[in-house]
């Protein structure tokens, strides 16, 4: 099974942008990965087609798995 952290953002021109880091942490807390999106916004580090991010939205962990039916 595989997971990413999706951290979602509303930008400048209110719409949202999605930051997303496969495999993380199984651990990880939601206490850390609000810190980490207060620091992505207050550094200003990354810039979306619609502007700086101005706040968030939410983080999600997706897990996908995938069963192989048959190789042909």
């Amino acid at each position: 099974m595989s997971a990413t952290l999706q951290m979602i953002f509303r930008n400048a021109a209110n719409s949202n942008s999605t930051i997303s880091v496969a495999d993380p942490d199984p651990v990880i807390t939601a206490m850390e990965v609000e810190a980490v999106m207060d620091s992505i916004i207050s550094r200003n580090v990354f810039n979306t087609a619609g502007g700086d991010i101005t706040s968030k939205v939410k983080a999600q962990v997706v897990s996908r798995t995938v069963e192989v039916l048959g190789e042909y």
